[in-house]
């Protein structure tokens, strides 16, 4: 390690019923006519509207957009730009899942400054400033309230992100109550998309460092200690808490010591078969361990009882074999498809996503192991359900 950079959201509220104190979190950055950015399913199911209606017992009056979907597009990106302008609000705040932050923050970069949309794609691209950014996360999963990225979708099948240290909140909240009507299978998909993110982190390629080893650490212990009862028992909320905790250190992790090719292999299944990112990414995460094995068994070793949840003995190849084998069982108990095949993707399209997972270029220079074409073409065949 020759030095490193660590960089992270400057407050963080975890405690039940902290969403009704946003009035005052708001206020202390100045906002008093947020742009209140969520998706259709909380609105109907009664989320939204506590939070709304303790805002405007505090004179915040927040602005409504709820039209995120998964895998915003940017037509969704500048609907919500539009309204804000014609509104005249002062900061954004995102009550929802990862999609609705990402959303909240590219908009509160564009409201910022007068860099267009397309001039903010890539790393380090955005120049100006941010409007004030609140940040409080429905699923454990994706930490974007802990991360200088948002990814938007481009096409039909592609996705751009923007990276910057301005995407990084003001504030995350991290209220628990929030995320106790989460459907089990919404639970297990963002929990495994978190664990995904943690044990990158630990054995990224580049930029890892102590600080981010010790909230992957922490994280991948959370996660999993508690991701089957958050499954299973949803309206534990003590386990819920500790997934919502576990995903955000996962998320402050990773936003210092990048991911790699397990997410390199996920997005092409996202792209091309629109399969929600946390399962896309547990579809191919055994195989892409198994594939890195030979060059960071020491690192996986190092997991596994952290996944096991007891000691864990033996040779690092052994205790790795021990990671994988913990993490497949962890998948079936929490009852996520274990194959492609079962997921519906058709052999006959691995070529086609082993050509699309190259083009992520960005994320495999991350990896412990290069990965050739030739590499993802097995790993997708190992993940499909055949041998390698």
């Amino acid at each position: 390690m020759s030095g490193f950079e660590f960089n992270t959201v400057p407050r963080i509220v975890v405690a039940p019923g902290a969403s009704q104190q946003l009035a005052a979190e708001l206020s202390a950055l100045g906002v008093s006519r947020p742009l209140l950015v969520t998706d259709p399913g909380l609105v109907s199911i009664g989320l939204i509207q506590p939070v709304a209606d303790t805002l405007a017992e505090a004179d915040v009056t927040a602005v409504l957009f709820d039209q995120v979907r998964e895998d915003p597009p940017e037509h969704t990106v500048m609907a919500a730009v539009q309204l804000a302008r014609e509104s005249t609000v002062d900061g954004v705040l995102a009550v929802g899942g990862g999609s609705s932050m990402d959303v909240a923050k590219v908009v509160a970069v564009l409201l910022g400054g007068d860099q267009p949309l397309q001039d903010i794609y890539g790393v380090g691209q955005v120049s100006g400033g941010r409007l004030p950014l609140v940040l409080v996360p429905t699923t454990a999963g994706t930490g974007s309230e802990a991360t200088p990225v948002a990814i938007i979708t481009t096409g039909e099948t592609t996705k751009a992100g923007v990276s910057s240290p301005v995407l990084l909140p003001d504030v995350a909240v991290l209220d628990a109550s929030l995320t106790l009507g989460l459907p089990s299978g919404v639970t297990a998909m963002t929990g495994v998309d978190a664990m995904v993110h943690a044990i990158e982190a630990y054995t990224s390629k580049h930029k890892k460092n102590p600080l981010s080893d010790n909230l992957a650490i922490n994280a991948l212990t959370l996660l999993s200690e508690n991701i089957r009862t958050a499954v299973h028992k949803g309206n534990d909320e003590k386990a819920r808490e500790n997934m919502l905790l576990g995903a955000c250190l996962a998320g402050q992790a990773f936003a210092n010591a990048p991911v790699a090719a397990v997410h390199a292999l996920a997005y092409p299944l996202g792209g091309r078969y629109h399969i929600p990112h946390g399962l896309s990414n547990s579809l191919v995460l055994p195989s892409v361990l198994e594939f890195n094995a030979p060059q960071a068994s020491a690192l996986y070793g190092e997991l596994a009882e952290l996944v096991v949840g007891k000691p864990v003995t033996g040779s690092d190849e052994s205790r790795a074999a021990s990671l994988v084998a913990a993490l497949r069982k962890l998948i079936n108990d929490v009852t996520l498809p274990a194959t492609l095949a079962q997921a519906g993707v058709k052999e006959s399209d691995l070529e086609m996503l082993a050509e699309d997972a190259m083009l992520q270029q960005r994320l495999l220079v991350n990896n412990p192991r290069e990965v050739s074409y030739d590499d993802a073409l097995a790993i997708y065949r190992a993940a499909y359900g055949e041998t390698a």
